[in-house]
């Protein structure tokens, strides 16, 4: 079947923009010829759409298996291709986690069948407990994991950590890092300041994050290895990790889209679709996030997509679980950034930005969108099996049109 896409958005790196009408045909995307008038299947007016490379997420969670009922692999497939996605990075957190070459070759078998890639971060040590190392390098010869980490947990031992950044540079792997000192945060459920006080909530400080940056930093200084640092989100973080990619070392940083647009100011109705972790802080870490995110510090933007049922979130804001979804909000979360941050730049983090992280190659995909179309994100159109949002039942604008994955062209329906 062809399809003719007429004046489809490219925008470029430096910002600039043309309109050009491209043909899917036999499992090809490709430029228009105006040698030839061929007859197409079927015209799509896409005037005042968006045409980029398909999108890759850097931190995705997933219930299956263990907790299917939050998210399984069937949904979470669906959930990707809704929102633009042809990639994503598996956070090992399940149960039981992943963390050994059966573990793996479960999850990847089951996603053969779906068009997204999934990518498994591989867990570093035993049931994520910080202690006993799993079987790294099998993991990575017998099923081509490359991504390691801890997922939503930190690796808060010194030890190991140096050990796994050790044990990674045999193959070139990459330790996924989701810093903070898990004692520093101790029995926090929101960001330490004027607002926690307020509301009689036991907060997390920034220096939770900083002191794990820094210390793990040192570590690297001294190991070597690359790292990528997960959802970063105060000032003095994005301070070190710019002095250390200035300095030579192998680092790279993601943050979570949400936290660009939300804050603590944000909890004061006790919201738990808004109880994050890392938490949301003030406008003066936003700005340092906005400034890594225009200088290059943070290389790219994430979903974080937490899936959690109904009986985890809706209860007493302390006893809440932490986590939101972020896959079906994500093109509406880079619509209300674009007057700031420019669509050159967006797509930039969600594609050539999460390329040069990973160490895989990845088959040419393409995500076209409407950045004006409104939709209601509510039961119908929700392809999650999850609904912690504050944005669930609300009309949003931004909406993915069509995917391009593994040589299939599949309209998105919301």
């Amino acid at each position: 079947m062809s399809v003719l896409f007429k004046g489809l958005c490219i925008i470029h790196p430096d910002g600039s923009e043309e309109s050009k009408d491209y043909v899917f045909e036999n499992g090809e995307f490709t430029l228009s010829s105006s040698s030839n008038t061929p007859e197409f299947h079927k015209e799509i007016n896409a005037t005042g759409w968006i045409l980029s490379e398909g999108w890759i997420d850097l931190r995705c969670g997933m219930g299956e298996p263990g907790h299917e009922y939050k998210e399984s692999i069937e949904s979470l497939a669906e959930s990707l291709v809704a929102s633009g996605f042809s990639a994503a990075v598996i956070l090992p957190n399940t149960d039981p986690v992943i963390q050994s070459k059966g573990d793996v070759d479960f999850i990847l078998n089951r996603a053969k069948r779906y068009t997204p890639e999934f990518l498994i971060q591989g867990a570093v040590t035993k049931d994520t407990d910080g202690e006993n190392l799993t079987e790294i390098l099998d993991m990575h010869h017998q099923s081509g994991v490359s991504v390691f980490g801890e997922g939503v947990k930190p690796l808060a031992n010194g030890d190991r950590y140096m050990k796994i950044i050790q044990y990674l540079q045999k193959f070139n792997g990459v330790l996924f890092d989701h810093a903070y000192d898990p004692l520093l945060a101790i029995f926090g459920h929101m960001h330490e300041g004027n607002n926690s006080t307020m509301l009689g909530v036991k907060g997390i400080p920034n220096i939770a994050e900083d002191v794990a940056i820094q210390r793990n930093l040192e570590i690297i200084r001294y190991a070597g290895g690359r790292v990528h640092f997960q959802t970063i989100n105060t000032a003095k973080g994005v301070n070190l990790i710019r002095a250390a990619k200035a300095e030579g070392l192998n680092v790279t940083a993601d943050v979570s889209i949400y936290q660009l647009l939300f804050a603590d100011g944000d909890l004061m109705d006790f919201d738990p679709n808004l109880k994050v972790l890392p938490p949301f802080r003030g406008d003066a870490d936003r700005a340092a996030l906005i400034e890594g995110i225009e200088d290059g510090t943070i290389d790219a933007l994430v979903s974080n997509h937490q899936p959690e049922d109904r009986d985890s979130k809706f209860m007493e804001f302390d006893l809440a679980n932490f986590g939101m979804v972020g896959l079906q909000t994500f093109l509406p979360a880079l619509v209300l950034l674009e007057k700031e941050l420019g669509w050159s730049l967006l797509i930039q983090k969600i594609t050539a930005g999460p390329k040069r992280i990973l160490p895989y190659e990845l088959t040419q995909s393409w995500t076209i969108f409407d950045p004006e179309a409104e939709w209601t994100y509510n039961e119908r159109s929700n392809k999650s099996l999850s609904s912690n949002s504050p944005w669930y039942g609300e009309d949003l604008k931004g909406q993915v049109k069509y995917v391009i994955q593994k040589g299939q062209l599949i309209e998105v329906n919301v």
